[in-house]
């Protein structure tokens, strides 16, 4: 039985990484995308990463990629140069199965070798999931906006989420 490894993605993941984030654009509250992401914009994303030193990572077990992650600026100003924001998602299919940890492990590590100063999360509030993988690794909720968001034709709150490394 093979087991589960992270690893640096490839653009020759991209196409894996866009399936499985468009099925939470189409099925969730994970992000507030409303239209799925193209294979350009979604080579775009990893290509802009790979140009500022932004860690992407993917979790690969049999060939197959059951989840990927990574670190973006959370503020485009210069002052917010040393905070991060992580995302993770993981194929529907593992989902449960420790793929999140994994990768959240991964990114942690990153931050920390990159010497970013902090990471702030922000999470649609009902997704619980997300939060509690958070605070596993010791973000600390430190706000919650309030009907900030729309989707599904509903109003969502997102909780702020703050680790200082």
């Amino acid at each position: 039985m093979e087991s589960l490894v992270i690893r640096d993605a490839k653009e020759s993941d991209m196409q894996a990484v866009l399936a499985i984030y468009n099925y939470y654009v189409a099925a969730s509250s994970a992000t507030f995308d409303l239209s799925p992401q193209t294979e350009a914009e979604r080579n775009s994303w990893y290509k802009q990463h790979i140009e500022n030193d932004l860690p992407v990572y993917v979790a690969e077990k049999a060939g197959q990629i059951l989840g990927f992650a990574g670190l973006s600026f959370y503020h485009s100003r210069c002052g917010y140069r040393q905070t991060v924001e992580p995302c993770i998602y993981i194929d529907q299919s593992a989902c449960g199965s420790g793929v999140g940890k994994q990768l959240m492990k991964r990114l942690m590590t990153a931050a920390q070798e990159k010497g970013y100063h902090a990471i702030v999360a922000l999470v649609c509030s009902e997704n619980h999931s997300s939060i509690g993988l958070a605070k596993s690794f010791g973000f600390e909720q430190v706000g919650q906006l309030k009907e900030v968001g729309r989707k599904f034709d509903r109003w969502l709150d997102v909780t702020l989420l703050q680790k200082v490394l």
